[in-house]
């Protein structure tokens, strides 16, 4: 049996994931978890084959999730199953050490598959997402203007986000000008949107 850890903040998807892998033969859902804190834990303590992690969850993202388990777990191998097909987020969860990617919208019978094929030790991406992650190239935003940019898009003033991130007002200026810069942006709130729908952020 391939023993599977699902992590997603949403309890009906997350059900609905479960109930569906759980009609495999040889796929056993061992433990379930909303956020990406509770992903970690759960997998100390259920010690599964595989962690099929969502992106966007509260607390703790399924991205720094990935990279955790990685780290503390590496017997657990982990496939990022998301909503959003970003290339952005392909680039980022292989590096915090992805085995698969996959979008939730893909059939059925590909979430088991990929889930078998990761336990065996593939790494499995969805092909689409992969072409265009190619097209896109990686991220030229560094962690500082992504951070930046992920307090801009909230709506505070320079002020605000100086203050949150503990840095000067000039040096938030100087972050938001690069990053407006570029993603080819005319705004600071443009160039969230833009990071954004590249899964940069």
């Amino acid at each position: 049996m391939i023993r599977v850890l699902i992590a997603d903040d949403q309890a009906l998807v997350r059900g609905a994931l479960a109930a569906m892998l759980g009609l495999e033969g040889d796929i056993e859902v061992v433990a379930q978890a909303a956020d990406g804190d509770a992903a970690v834990e759960a997998v100390a303590a259920h010690a599964p084959d595989v962690a099929l992690i969502d992106v966007q969850m509260p607390g703790t993202d399924g991205l720094t999730a990935a990279a955790r388990i990685g780290r503390e777990h590496p017997a657990c191998r982990v496939i990022i199953c998301t909503t959003f097909g970003r290339p952005g987020y392909l680039a980022r969860a292989m590096a915090a050490g992805a085995h698969g990617f996959i979008v939730k919208d893909a059939p059925p019978e590909q979430l088991a598959d990929a889930v078998r094929r990761v336990a065996s030790g593939l790494r499995v991406v969805d092909p689409t997402l992969a072409a265009e992650s190619l097209s896109y190239g990686s991220s030229p935003l560094t962690e500082r203007e992504r951070s930046v940019l992920r307090a801009a898009a909230e709506g505070g003033t320079i002020r605000d986000i100086a203050r949150a991130l503990h840095l000067s007002e000039g040096t938030v200026r100087n972050h938001l000008s690069s990053a407006i810069g570029k993603t080819g942006a005319r705004t600071r709130a443009e160039a969230a949107r833009i990071a954004d729908d590249k899964g940069w952020l």
